[in-house]
């Protein structure tokens, strides 16, 4: 015996129940897993360093100065780069401590005055350069401590600046890392009016 086929007008019980289940079917199945060549977009340890605390309390200057130039992590030791963050500051802007610590150098190098200060309970350290130190070496700092004014002359900016550094060890990170996110964000929330409710007078 022939098999009953559907024609274009006869509506088909089975027809629709096979094309339902081959929907749900098509729906539900998993997605292929990624191929491995993608695990190379993801970052590595040296590009993205998740070990580094958001213990930061204050801004090295201002409430929330203006970033001239960013972290650039080097391709190499030597490579080219920015091994830290440049911060906008008129000559004289007081220069606070991120977050608690021991100062381990008050001085000049290369002819550049610089202070760097050990951050407590961590291996890092930060550095700050123009900068007239008001503390000397072995000095305890509190977060937001002062710990000198930015000099007039000696950034490498294009307009007086400070220069905020991170190490661990001899390895340069990105110290906008030490920040919370609450320091990070650009300014307060405003509240915008709810329409159909009159303003107070």
């Amino acid at each position: 015996m022939r098999a009953k086929q559907c024609g274009r007008r006869e509506r088909c019980g089975r027809c629709g129940t096979w094309l339902v289940l081959g929907l749900l079917l098509f729906l539900t199945a998993r997605a292929p897993a990624p191929a491995r060549e993608q695990s190379a977009l993801t970052p590595t340890a040296t590009a993205v360093d998740v070990s580094v605390p958001g213990i930061g309390r204050t801004w090295p200057v201002g409430t929330r100065p203006t970033v001239l130039r960013g972290w650039e992590p080097p391709a190499t030791v030597y490579g080219r780069g920015h091994r830290g963050v440049d911060l906008a500051a008129p000559a004289g802007t007081p220069v606070r401590a991120v977050a608690a610590g021991r100062v381990s150098f008050a001085g000049r190098v290369a002819g550049k005055a610089v202070v760097s200060v050990e951050l407590t309970g961590t291996d890092l350290r930060t550095t700050y350069e123009p900068v007239t130190a008001s503390v000397r070496k072995g000095d305890e700092v509190a977060a937001g401590e002062v710990v000198g004014v930015v000099e007039p002359t000696g950034s490498h900016c294009p307009t007086t600046c400070v220069h905020w550094g991170l190490l661990r060890g001899e390895t340069y990170l990105d110290p906008l890392s030490l920040l919370p996110p609450w320091l990070l964000r650009r300014g307060p929330s405003r509240l915008l009016p709810v329409l159909g409710v009159p303003v107070p007078t």
